[in-house]
């Protein structure tokens, strides 16, 4: 069985591409080479930028060259498609080239505000906060029209939040990525958890991930079907910080803070989108129903607890320099944010004429509540 990816050296496709060479499968990658040193041996390389202006006639020699006359292959997964035009672009390449096509989505494709904490694949698609969210949801509707006009062999699948050995999921973050929230837990510092910390997520090792989708891989039942890949553990955000305080072997010092006072205080031009990324999706309560993957790949079971996968990310991050991208832009707000809400706490508990029985003032039931216990 002989298939292409489009990338393979993510944090969702390195996985995939290590468990697709443990399954015996011949795998090509078409890349730019940069991190393939990192894969197992075993697979051959198509070495090129398939994003280069002007460069799709070469891409498709290229790839034409990995094949034999007539040849197919018996699968092609893009990891980077992000818009409708490089959709358009890979069913151009690949719709006389493969027997099934990968597109992989996202589960914050799904409706938000959310109409059901419970997520099937027949849940609705719609965001209208997030940009992102909205051309994955477009690229979904060009491959499924073209499997109805012409019975392109797409297979779509909806990831959500996936992490790997590299970066620690986490909810609040700069644009350099979590390492910059670690070193606050470690140097002691409070960090900003978004809303009151109880809502429910759904975190997936790369490596579960990658036994659902490799599971797909040549599945006749799998085309034209959108297929979710999730854990099914649930945990609370504020379950997903103590993990994390826990792996780096400090105390967590939580901030609530909501989801629309962050996107309202994020500044301009520096990749804060609170908007899409918390209240488009992560602000959400997110439950996912994989009993369609696992009647597609029977025998399917995410078996990394995230507390102990995220033990293992940790590790990983403290050990490699390389992951740890400071983000002193990103520190220095969390501390304006969190100064702000002190501020605005002192300035409403003391107010002249505030009554105790409000929670404010002398008396008051909260009077003596530390930041990290006000919910906005």
């Amino acid at each position: 069985m002989k298939a292409l990816f489009v990338g393979g050296t993510g944090t969702i496709s390195a996985a995939v591409s290590r468990k697709a060479l443990e399954a015996g499968w011949e795998l090509w990658l078409l890349n730019r080479g940069r991190r393939n040193a990192e894969l197992p041996r075993g697979f051959s390389e198509i070495v090129c930028d398939i994003d280069a202006a002007g460069a799709e006639a070469e891409v498709a020699s290229k790839i034409r060259g990995a094949l034999e006359p007539g040849e197919k292959f018996d699968c092609v997964a893009d990891f980077i498609v992000f818009s409708r035009a490089q959709a358009e672009r890979d069913w151009r390449l690949f719709r006389d080239l493969t027997r099934q096509y990968f597109f992989i989505s996202t589960a914050s494709a799904y409706q938000k505000p959310p109409a059901n904490h419970l997520v099937t694949e027949e849940t609705p698609l719609g965001n209208p906060f997030w940009a992102y969210s909205r051309a994955k949801i477009a690229c979904e509707e060009f491959f499924m029209a073209k499997r109805r006009e012409e019975g392109f062999p797409i297979t779509i699948v909806r990831p959500s939040h996936t992490y790997g050995e590299r970066s620690v999921p986490l909810g609040v973050h700069g644009a350099n990525g979590s390492w910059q929230v670690l070193k606050r837990m470690l140097d002691g510092k409070p960090v900003i958890v978004h809303g009151d910390g109880t809502s429910l997520w759904t975190m997936t090792s790369s490596r579960d991930f990658a036994k659902g989708f490799v599971g797909l891989m040549g599945n006749v039942h799998a085309l034209g079907e959108a297929v979710q890949i999730t854990s099914d553990e649930t945990v609370s955000w504020n379950q997903v910080y103590e993990a994390v305080a826990r792996a780096l072997g400090v105390e967590l010092r939580a901030v609530h803070v909501s989801s629309e006072f962050l996107h309202l205080c994020a500044p301009a031009g520096k990749g804060y989108d609170f908007l899409g990324s918390l209240i488009g999706d992560k602000a959400n309560s997110a439950v996912f129903d994989n009993s369609k993957l696992k009647r597609l790949v029977p025998g399917f079971c995410a078996t990394v607890r995230f507390d102990e996968g995220v033990r293992e990310t940790v590790a990983h991050v403290l050990g490699h320099e390389e992951c740890q991208r400071g983000d002193p832009e990103f520190d220095a707000w969390c501390d304006r944010v969190i100064a702000a809400l002190d501020a605005a706490r002192e300035r409403v508990r003391d107010e002249p004429g505030c009554g105790g029985g409000h929670g404010c003032g002398d008396g008051g039931p909260d009077a003596s509540a530390p930041t990290s216990s006000l919910m906005m």
